[in-house]
């Protein structure tokens, strides 16, 4: 790698090249303000907060984009430059709604950050403003327009990364609005709800619907029986809330919070995550035997079921039928659950706490009442969850750790790592492999389905056929792959799709992790690799060998796929228009 000098502020240093002035300057320990840089994904230098001079250069220059080259002499606190970024920010503040006490963004807020840090008590541009109406439509997403910092991250992450391009920049000069076409409301538009743009939006702009009071209010009513679920990938965030180190795994305080809450059940969803391994297992198996659909589609993040909904209805037929997880946990709560305790189901309300904000627009598809009652009564995201601990006043660092009620707290960690990118194909693998050979795995972690390659590809050889599989995480990778199975250029017997870049790690519910922080850190492998350790740490690692899985199967389902387990555990797709 070919490396050139520069230096900053006086500092020497090596970079490789065609790095920015930017990155040189992180190089050497100087921090740089930004504000709709986002490493990777929006790098266009619209904010102008991260101005530098360079010598030679008859202007100041927009670091993140600015190219290095050797020899180049950078400062990045002269008067000049710091004159230049008050007077950016603060007529950036002069047209902001800056309610930041009522903020969900309150002490997390990057522009809230860079006024403290800047020295900013007083606007000297105070003028006209517009007053835009907030967008509160959609199930999962709330867009406040007057918030708004126009900084576009939100609009790269939705058309570069997600494909999809459902909001962008609309009028012009002191009018422009990111929104969607039209002024139409995101509920109006093939938004998948994925929240991708909340978790890059760098204020308050974006945010998901907030659901707390719908479950402080059940928790308050003493004819309901409220029962409680988190995901896999929510006890490798949760802690992050509270101050600890990105990956730290706090399943155990999760537990005791949820408890100290008032939640008369606790429950894992990675035990219907097991529970779906076997569902969709077996039909993977039914439809090679059988000469079904192929290829069979996993079906468990519903951004990506209402993206092909959208925008690829002739693979309908190739998703799975099952249920996402927890809403085969919802089922079976307000069936066995309900049959087993003497309870009526429409007592019965069942809490998911998920990393996902397209779940809540999922709880509330009309096919998903197995019982004619919501599987899932309320959605809330990592976030909602921490919401409820600091109003509660928990101390959520010091809680003790406890563990899931039994049966339906009761997980492998196949279930576990469905949280991060490939997890879904390599639990159904470690289950698929021993059923149909008959021998145990040699080695339970399938490498070729990890990692965060956009694409991943593998085969699994299982004597009598070779199974080939393909893993795609984001919806832009998604249709990447899809497209080249539609030309024939790829056969596969089994695709798993994440809606989310990263898989549910970094789903659009989870902490938000500043642009600054990101550069550092990749939540996205930091998070999967706590959920890969979480695997390891457990004594049963195979779906088909969750004792409680089979207890349910024999005492109630009968077993996978049968006339019961469809009723309750499987769903099926609408083909959606675009608008």
């Amino acid at each position: 790698m070919e490396m050139v000098k520069v230096t900053v502020d006086g500092v020497q240093v090596e970079v490789p090249k065609g790095s920015t002035a930017l990155e040189a300057a992180r190089a050497a320990n100087i921090d740089i303000p930004t504000l709709c840089y986002l490493k990777g994904i929006n790098e266009i230098g619209a904010c102008r907060m991260c101005l530098v001079e360079v010598k030679g250069a008859r202007t100041l220059q927009a670091s993140c984009v600015y190219p290095v080259s050797d020899g180049m002499e950078i400062r990045t606190n002269t008067p000049a430059v710091r004159e230049a970024r008050r007077v950016n920010l603060e007529l950036i503040l002069s047209n902001h709604d800056r309610s930041c006490l009522t903020c969900v963004r309150n002490q997390n807020c990057e522009l809230q950050e860079l006024a403290q840090k800047l020295g900013v008590d007083d606007i000297r541009f105070e003028g006209e403003s517009i007053d835009y109406s907030v967008d509160d439509f959609s199930p999962s997403i709330v867009r406040d327009p007057n918030k708004c910092i126009l900084c576009r991250r939100c609009v790269s992450v939705c058309r570069n990364v997600q494909g999809i391009g459902v909001i962008g920049a609309n009028e012009r000069g002191f009018n422009t609005v990111i929104s969607p076409v039209f002024d139409m409301s995101l509920n109006e538009v093939p938004c998948i709800n994925c929240g991708q743009c909340i978790t890059a939006c760098p204020v308050g702009a974006l945010k998901e619907k907030d659901d707390t009071q719908k479950v402080w209010d059940a928790l308050n009513n003493p004819d309901l029986s409220v029962i409680v679920q988190t995901a896999p990938a929510v006890r490798v965030a949760l802690g992050e809330e509270f101050g600890m180190e990105m990956g730290t795994i706090v399943k155990g305080k999760m537990v005791a919070a949820l408890r100290r809450l008032g939640f008369d059940k606790v429950y894992d969803t990675d035990f219907a995550a097991d529970l779906t391994i076997m569902e969709e297992g077996t039909e993977l198996l039914s439809r090679l035997k059988n000469n079904g659909k192929l290829p069979l589609i996993t079906s468990c993040s519903p951004g990506w079921i209402k993206y092909c909904e959208h925008n690829y209805p002739e693979f309908l037929d190739n998703l799975s039928t099952c249920k996402s997880p927890h809403q085969m946990m919802g089922a079976l709560l307000k069936s066995y659950f309900a049959e087993k305790n003497g309870l009526d189901p429409s007592k019965v309300f069942v809490v998911s706490i998920m990393p996902c904000t397209a779940k809540k627009f999922e709880a509330q598809r009309p096919e998903l009442s197995a019982t004619g009652y919501p599987d899932v009564d309320v959605v809330l995201t990592t976030r909602e969850l921490a919401r409820m601990i600091k109003e509660a006043g928990i101390d959520f660092v010091r809680l003790p750790d406890e563990e899931f009620d039994p049966l339906f707290g009761d997980s492998t960690g196949a279930g576990v790592i469905f949280g991060a990118t490939g997890g879904v194909m390599e639990a159904a693998l470690r289950t698929v492999a021993e059923i149909v050979t008959g021998k145990p795995l040699e080695n339970v972690e399938i490498a070729d389905v990890r990692g965060i390659d956009g694409v991943k590809e593998a085969e699994i050889d299982l004597g009598d056929i070779t199974i080939r599989a393909a893993v795609a995480h984001g919806t832009a990778n998604a249709k990447a792959l899809l497209e080249k199975v539609k030309s024939g250029e790829k056969e596969y017997h089994f695709i798993e799709v994440m809606g989310c870049p990263g898989g549910c790690v970094t789903g659009g519910g989870q902490p938000i992790v500043t642009a600054k922080d990101r550069m550092d850190k990749d939540p996205k492998m930091v998070r999967a690799a706590a959920i890969y350790q979480e695997d390891r740490n457990l004594p049963i690692r195979k779906s088909h060998e969750n004792p409680s899985v089979k207890r349910i199967y024999e005492e109630y389902l009968g077993e996978p796929n049968s006339h019961k387990a469809h009723e309750l555990l499987h769903t099926h797709y609408v083909a959606r228009k675009k608008y």
